[in-house]
């Protein structure tokens, strides 16, 4: 037969047990400080963590988004030949390789560079995007990445509120702690001397 579990003797119990106000003599008042300010630090958490997330996530989608739009206007997409042949179909080369291919720049002149081209490709045409200036560049952010990147904001603004807030209360807790252990020494240099048997 289990033995039964008196009331607050969980680990949560255990852990709220220290955080309740109460009457208790033997709570400090720096005690009853520490307690404040971590409960105030708590609730700054849980209030502005949707605030964090929804602010950095606007504002990153918002600025993205004119990153795509922009990207769009000014970069295009080019047919480029292949100099190189593109490796055949391997299960055992995952992926691709890079070949060299040819391409035209927007002022005329030919241009050669290198180019990712998937496995059994084969040879002929790809297409590349290209800046003003004619070089190989990487596409335009499509939806689906500027809406990733906005959310890695908002998790990042996240982290960066618990991160702030689990360093203020440490900073808090190690001032109280160093008025605490001042304290204690003060008590005992004063009554100390009474309880110790004399020499």
């Amino acid at each position: 037969m289990e033995p039964r579990r008196t009331p607050g003797t969980s680990w949560l119990g255990r852990l709220l047990r220290g955080w309740r106000p109460d009457r208790n003599p033997l709570r400090r008042r720096s005690d009853r400080i520490e307690l404040a300010i971590l409960s105030l630090l708590v609730v700054t958490f849980l209030a502005g963590t949707p605030v964090a997330w929804h602010s950095a996530g606007s504002w990153a989608y918002a600025v993205y988004t004119r990153e795509a739009q922009l990207q769009q206007a000014v970069l295009r997409q080019v047919p480029a030949t292949q100099l190189q042949t593109a490796p055949g179909w391997d299960a055992s080369i995952p992926g691709g390789a890079y070949v060299i291919v040819r391409w035209k720049a927007p002022d005329g002149q030919v241009r050669t560079g290198p180019v990712f081209v998937p496995n059994g490709t084969g040879d002929g045409t790809v297409s590349v995007w290209i800046d003003r200036a004619g070089q190989l560049t990487d596409p335009p952010l499509r939806q689906a990445q500027v809406e990733v990147r906005a959310r890695l904001s908002g998790m990042l603004a996240v982290l960066v509120v618990a991160v702030t807030l689990f360093v203020a209360g440490l900073l808090t807790r190690r001032a109280l702690d160093r008025r605490r252990l001042a304290g204690w020494d003060a008590d005992w240099l004063a009554n100390g001397p009474r309880w110790s048997p004399r020499q």
